[in-house]
């Protein structure tokens, strides 16, 4: 397994992943997809060969707070370290003074405590139009 800092994939390979990972993301827009990546500022990659396995996406501003608004690992890959592998490349690329935060899907809420999350509950949101 090789990971990647910085490596932005095609979008078809990103969708792919998307689509085997289970995560919900608007794979058929592509532009869309492009563009989350194009403003996203610290990407993670995991490869295996030359196949994209899995994939941390982030907007941090490296000293206070980085929001993790991607966290993908193909099906076949789930349950093998992939995921804890690029949270812990997220937490060394943002250093000690950074925090990490993410939102996490009704599916995926028992995984982040194993990875050191702490739940919170002191966060609103309001929720995207389409």
């Amino acid at each position: 397994m090789e990971y990647k800092v910085g490596t932005i994939p095609h979008v078809k390979q990103i969708t792919r992943l998307y689509e085997s990972s289970g995560i919900n993301r608007p794979i058929a827009d592509e532009t869309r997809i492009r563009d989350m990546y194009a403003h996203s500022n610290l990407v993670v990659t995991a490869w295996d060969g030359g196949s994209l396995v899995g994939i941390a996406r982030s907007l941090t501003d490296y000293c206070y707070a980085c929001y993790l608004s991607d966290l993908a690992v193909e099906k076949a890959y789930q349950g093998k370290g992939v995921g804890k592998k690029l949270v812990e490349i997220t937490l060394e690329a943002i250093g000690d003074q950074t925090m990490l935060l993410l939102l996490s899907a009704p599916s995926a809420m028992g995984y982040y405590p194993r990875l050191g999350f702490e739940r919170i509950e002191n966060g609103y949101a309001i929720h995207r139009k389409r």
